[in-house]
Parts: C-alpha cells; sequence; structure tokens
C-alpha cells in the first residue's frame, strides 16, 4: 500500500501474524526502556552511518545525507523479549531494502552484522533486512526518537524479537557467515521469533 504523508514517500503496514498476540506476551500501552549500559551522547555534526563489508559500493551518510534519502513510514508492532508487547506502531526513516540496494551486495553476502554505539552489534540474515517493513528509524508516532529509544537511528525489524532492532546505529557490515551478536552471544536465540517462542538460545 503506497500512500503519501506529510513526512514519508511511502507507507507500508506490517503484516500481522494470527494470532496477533505472540505465545507468552501480554500487550501494553507503554514502551518500556530496555537496554544494556548507558545511553550514549551522539553529536549530529560527527554522526554517520556506514554500510561496507561485501558490497559493491561502500557508502557512508552523515546526518543531512541521510535525512534526504528517501522517506518510509511502517505500522508495525513490538514483540519484547521480557514477554510485553505494543501494537500498531508508526515508524518514520529509511527502509533497509533502499539502504542495500545503493549499497548493492555481492553475491557471497548472506547476513549482516549491525554495528551501533559502545561496541553493541546484533545480526541478521540479509533476507530479513529486504522485507518491505524493516527500516532505520529516527522517528516514532510522529515523534523523533528519544535517546533512551535509540535516537538518533535505530533498526526496526517487525518480525523478530525487539533486541533484534539495535538502537544507535552506525553501520551496516554484510559479511557472508552469520556473526552473532551481544545478546545472541548471552544467551539470547539466533533467530528470535516470537511466534515460536525463540527467546533463549539452547547452545
Amino acid at each position: 500500500m503506497n500512500v503519501r504523508s506529510q513526512d514519508a514517500d511511502k507507507r507500508v503496514d506490517s503484516p500481522r501474524q494470527e494470532p496477533r498476540l505472540p505465545p507468552g506476551q501480554v500487550q501494553t500501552q507503554k514502551w518500556p526502556v530496555l537496554h544494556y549500559g548507558s545511553v550514549p551522547r551522539v553529536d549530529l555534526a560527527k554522526w554517520s552511518l556506514r554500510v561496507d563489508g561485501l558490497v559493491e559500493h561502500p557508502l557512508q551518510w552523515s546526518w543531512p545525507e541521510f535525512q534526504a534519502l528517501p522517506r518510509l513510514q511502517v505500522i508495525s508492532d513490538i514483540h519484547c523479549v521480557t514477554r510485553w508487547s505494543r501494537y500498531d506502531n508508526r515508524w518514520e526513516g529509511v527502509s533497509l531494502k533502499e539502504v542495500l540496494r545503493r549499497a548493492v551486495p555481492k553475491a557471497a553476502a548472506r547476513f549482516a552484522v549491525i554495528h551501533a554505539a559502545q561496541g553493541f552489534t546484533t545480526n541478521l540474515p540479509i533476507s530479513e533486512l529486504e522485507q518491505d517493513d524493516v527500516l532505520l528509524a529516527d522517528k516514532h508516532d510522529g515523534e523523533p526518537l528519544t535517546p533512551d529509544h535509540g535516537w538518533p537511528l535505530r533498526l526496526v525489524a517487525p518480525r523478530r524479537y525487539f533486541w533484534k532492532s539495535a538502537k544507535w546505529i552506525e553501520r551496516i557490515e554484510l559479511v557472508e557467515r552469520d556473526a552473532p551478536g551481544f545478546w545472541e552471544r548471552n544467551g539470547y536465540h539466533n533467530e528470535a521469533d516470537p511466534w515460536r517462542e525463540e527467546r533463549f538460545s539452547d547452545w
């Protein structure tokens, strides 16, 4: 569905699973703040987003350059591994599909390592990042993200538990082999599918 809006060039409604509430989850109207470590201080004059690794065209955008990219609005649910879910979140930002289209993944690229501030990483298959409702978001429900929720930029991957939607994104590295990130190395499930309750690893 393509709908013009004031801030976004395109709108996508994330597909809903049935039942809408994954097993073991409780719906909430609140948006709890959860992260490991402190909230980083970001200077937008020095901020950049890099896309590199197994790509034909390594890219780097400053904040103004990133803001000039085509905009996407996504309506999606959040499912946190700590058992709360929040419906109908309105995100705005730039589609991951658009970012990857510009970088052109090489044939050997199969996975992405998402690098965030303070050395945090998470991992996802490129096939997941190419879904229409996956984006790099800088707004939530019509307002800029707060620092607690990942300002200036966070990943939003609606089909996975919310820890995969890493905050404070700085780099997307495409790789051939999967590389589990911070939480995945510390006991969380590598796939993180809420409808399969893939909360914790069996490793």
